[in-house]
């Protein structure tokens, strides 16, 4: 595992000084991700919120290459990057161990840009690709993605008498990725940092696509104080909600084991973007469907870890 001293002596690859909203669990994702990266790196990052706080013209917080892409084409670009490093080293004219992070929303990920990260999985382009999940369009308005949990409250999933919140639970994109037979594939969120640059070491060592999906509460789209964001990491990962882990040449390790499997409720009660569900009639039938799919899904990895886990 990482430790915290030895992390202190790399370069800040991503600066302060950026337009993030207070307590962005994005903009501390992508610092630690940095963090662990050891130069050169290469970035790549789609249209979004990361994009928007850290890079308006003149400024930008990025202290690597950086190309801005189109929201759908982080992973292609990501791909044709690393195509080219691969010609340049074969020609003798690179010598550099390049790594290549493309860096995308749920958004971009889960919705408008899977097919082009599906495409160069299976080509086998050798890059981490690291979303951050903020569970909507934050950037655009706080709709509804692929993303949003079962019952959240969004502009696009609005909760009313009729409707209590979207109505579709959220996609898998973990067991997708996996069904790709990415070298390396990991969950986490930032508050077990050392659980994720631990993880971004990994991928980038991996011989092969990797992927990592890290969430990042969003305090203006989830309706939270922004002192709450690393709390509410953590709350992800004890309710179950969020399982941490990894799935690693062929093999399922679960990182996080809760002392005490907290109800889902505990992670809901302090988000605006649940707080209906808690206020109007047919709201607990809700959360209770929502606490069924994340105990069926826990006890789904558990079974997968036992058949598929470290020997």
């Amino acid at each position: 595992m990482a430790r915290l001293k030895d992390l202190c002596k790399n370069p800040e690859l991503f600066s302060s000084g950026h337009r993030a909203c207070a307590g962005c669990g994005e903009a501390l994702a992508v610092r630690q991700v940095l963090l662990a990266a050891q130069q050169p790196v290469v970035g790549i990052m789609p249209t979004g919120c990361t994009e928007i706080f850290s890079s308006i013209y003149p400024h930008s917080a990025w202290q690597i290459p950086m190309i801005h892409t189109a929201f759908e084409t982080a992973a292609s670009t990501a791909a044709g990057v690393e195509t080219a490093y691969r010609f340049l080293r074969k020609a003798g004219r690179m010598k550099e161990d390049v790594k290549f992070i493309a860096f995308g929303g749920d958004g971009g990920t889960y919705d408008i840009g899977f097919q082009a990260l599906s495409g160069a999985v299976e080509r086998r382009h050798k890059f981490l690709y690291v979303c951050t999940d903020n569970e909507g369009y934050m950037n655009t308005g706080i709709q509804r993605s692929s993303a949003t949990p079962y019952g959240a409250h969004t502009t696009t999933s609005p909760a009313g008498k009729v409707v209590p919140g979207k109505r579709q639970h959220r996609k898998d994109i973990m067991e997708i990725m996996i069904a790709h037979e990415v070298a390396y594939a990991a969950q986490t969120t930032i508050a077990f940092w050392s659980d994720l640059v631990t993880k971004v070491g990994k991928a980038l060592a991996a011989d092969g696509p990797s992927f990592l999906n890290v969430l990042v509460p969003c305090p203006l789209g989830w309706g939270h104080a922004g002192d709450e964001t690393v709390k509410l990491s953590r709350l992800a990962a004890d309710t179950c909600f969020w399982p941490i882990y990894e799935w690693d040449s062929g093999r399922y390790v679960i990182n996080h084991q809760p002392r005490e499997k907290l109800p889902v409720e505990e992670f809901m009660k302090p988000q605006g973007r649940f707080r209906h569900l808690f206020t109007q009639e047919g709201g607990a039938e809700v959360v209770a469907e929502l606490q069924r799919h994340v105990d069926a899904k826990w006890a789904l990895l558990q079974k997968r870890r036992e058949c598929f886990g470290a020997d």
